[in-house]
């Protein structure tokens, strides 16, 4: 899916649901992000000294999106841009051009990437850790970012001891998002399609994935909010379990922007659905 956004002088206050494009503030920092998991962090951080725009507006799939050439000038002029980098949002890496306010997040000291590609490394409290430090020291909030930090720490703290005994320890997911949540907590990821989301799986990734489901004898496969879940469904009706969301986080719907969920609560949900479907006491 291709998100075109085009904003015209009538429309450019849509872009406030994701961010702010509004008259800047004197002695606030301009911070333009690229997807959810980067300007979450940046606003934790930041607080009142930071307007922070969100490029991918709320229940967009961030992977194609594209921006205007209007907007362009205004990323370029942030300080900093926020980007995951490694092609993750090519047309946005491009607008953002090379500089040293432009920070290409993946390319962090110790963050220790797959070799796969797997792009979701926030899904990992520890290795996001490492980015909200890199970006708190771009926002010169070093201690903000401490904070956060300890928050994570906690997390990571919960999922280790909810996630220590378990009846099983596969994970049967839609696309392959979740190996560094996988590693970190023990877990192995069995996915029916590859690293994009809307890639639609071979007969051959099917048979595969059913097969894998009955001998690890899960009982869940697990979906996406921001894509079909058509495909979990599929495997789920074949093999007799029941379908359930495990969120990637790459965004929040506008529902639940509604309801004041976060990168904390949805990763407690997620935390539930796993220990439900693993069996764990």
């Amino acid at each position: 899916m291709t998100i075109i956004l085009i904003l015209t002088p009538t429309l450019a206050l849509a872009v406030t649901a994701c961010g702010s494009s509004s008259p800047r503030k004197q002695g606030v920092k301009h911070v333009v992000a690229a997807f959810y998991p980067l300007a979450f962090a940046a606003e934790e951080i930041g607080g009142s000294r930071v307007d922070v725009q969100n490029l991918t507006p709320a229940g967009a799939e961030p992977h194609d999106l594209e921006i205007a050439p209007k907007q362009v000038q205004e990323v370029r002029s942030a300080d900093p841009v926020l980007l995951l980098g490694h092609g993750f949002q090519p047309q946005v890496e491009d607008a953002a051009g090379s500089g040293p306010n432009v920070l290409h997040l993946l390319d962090t000291p110790g963050l220790r990437r797959f070799p796969n590609g797997d792009p979701h490394v926030w899904l990992d409290p520890h290795r996001y850790s490492l980015i909200v430090e890199r970006i708190g020291a771009a926002l010169h909030a070093r201690g903000a970012a401490q904070r956060l930090v300890a928050r994570l720490r906690v997390l990571d703290g919960r999922y280790r001891r909810d996630l220590a005994h378990c009846q099983r320890h596969e994970i049967v997911t839609s696309h392959e998002a979740f190996a560094y949540l996988a590693q970190r907590y023990g877990l192995k990821q069995v996915a029916i399609t590859g690293l994009s989301p809307e890639a639609e799986p071979t007969p051959g990734a099917l048979r595969h994935a059913v097969e894998a489901v009955r001998a690890t004898r899960a009982t869940t496969v697990f979906f996406e909010t921001l894509v079909s879940p058509r495909i979990a469904q599929t495997v789920a009706r074949e093999t007799g379990t029941r379908a359930a969301v495990l969120d990637p986080i790459e965004g929040l719907t506008s529902t639940e922007q509604k309801l004041g969920e976060s990168y904390f609560t949805v990763m407690r949900s997620n935390l539930a659905h796993l220990r439900a479907a693993l069996g764990c006491r």
